[in-house]
């Protein structure tokens, strides 16, 4: 039989209060900045809505405008008091859906090439050269557009299909800056795959490509899926690009080669004007990043609730 021996049966009593975790200063410290970081984050989210509520609220409240208006009119004309939003959102989401074309198929690809095919040097080497893509300033990119696609796209399609401002170039332009952020976000979820499904797979005779896209893709889905969700979000308050090159008319249009001004561009233009404080064009503006605010925020639930649901596969 073996015996078991207490602190107390060997002659050396267990002191509790060594057992306690002792407070260090470095510890603390961090613990501080880091719950100091979280707070201000909330109380700075808590502020911009409070902001914006506080002055849509007066928009609203003006008897001119009605929020089933609002929400379904089709015309958006301060001047005669019409303020239907559908031709801010429908262009809105024009640009987007292009820009996703662009940099979902492109990231993507880019993402698995890095992950699955490059060498250490190779992915060292053409990672950071993506990047640089996000880094440059947006303003450029929407001279980009103006200058070098729409002349282009006219030039294809003809100058009387395209006109000079226009939401496809805008779209276009916009995919390649989102490119790098999906093609990032992803190739580090395909690295966070544990290497033991790939010996796995290969030890079955998958080929490569197998692997990537059969093993490793879907059991990296919920990355993928919310860095694509991170690139809508990004397209939609993409603000310098549209201003530039998109147009500056609030037309209700699902022609992507006719001009029409998305919500940030109407935000861009309206606050840059003349408009006297507490105008009712000027609390418009305030309705507009609202509406902003409540679809990026939607389009943040939903991206949440891909990522837990497939985590929870692939656990």
């Amino acid at each position: 039989m073996t015996k078991k021996y207490n602190g107390e049966a060997s002659g050396y009593p267990l002191r509790e209060e060594g057992l306690r975790k002792r407070p260090r200063a470095g510890e603390i410290l961090i613990q501080s900045i880091l719950f100091f970081a979280g707070f201000f984050s909330i109380f700075t989210t808590l502020g911009i809505v409070y902001e914006l509520g506080k002055e849509a609220l007066l928009f609203f409240r003006t008897p001119e405008v009605k929020l089933w208006d609002f929400l379904t009119g089709t015309a958006w004309q301060p001047h005669i008091n019409q303020f239907g939003i559908l031709p801010l959102v429908t262009s809105t989401f024009i640009t987007s859906a292009i820009a996703m074309t662009i940099a979902i198929p492109l990231g993507l690809a880019a993402a698995v090439y890095l992950s699955e095919y490059a060498t250490e040097k190779v992915r060292k080497t053409l990672k950071p050269i993506l990047e640089i893509l996000a880094g440059i300033p947006t303003i450029v990119y929407g001279y980009f557009a103006l200058m070098f696609v729409t002349p282009l796209l006219r030039s294809i399609f003809g100058r009387d299909v395209v006109e000079i401002y226009n939401m496809a170039s805008g779209g276009l332009v916009m995919g390649i800056l989102i490119l790098p952020l999906v093609a990032s976000m992803s190739e580090d979820a395909l690295n966070a795959v544990p290497l033991a499904l790939r010996e796995a797979a290969y030890g079955l005779g998958a080929t490569k490509l197998e692997v990537a896209l059969k093993v490793v893709f879907p059991a990296a889905l919920s990355g993928i899926a919310a860095a694509i969700i991170v690139g809508v979000s990004r397209a939609i308050g993409e603000t310098m690009i549209v201003a530039v090159a998109v147009g500056a008319g609030p037309n209700f249009t699902f022609n992507p080669f006719r001009g029409a001004e998305t919500m940030t561009g109407h935000i861009v233009r309206m606050s840059g004007g003349d408009l006297s404080y507490d105008s009712i064009d000027y609390n418009s503006i305030f309705a507009i990043g609202l509406m902003l605010f409540f679809i990026t925020l939607t389009l943040n639930i939903i991206s949440q609730r891909i990522v837990q649901r497939f985590r929870e596969v692939y656990e």
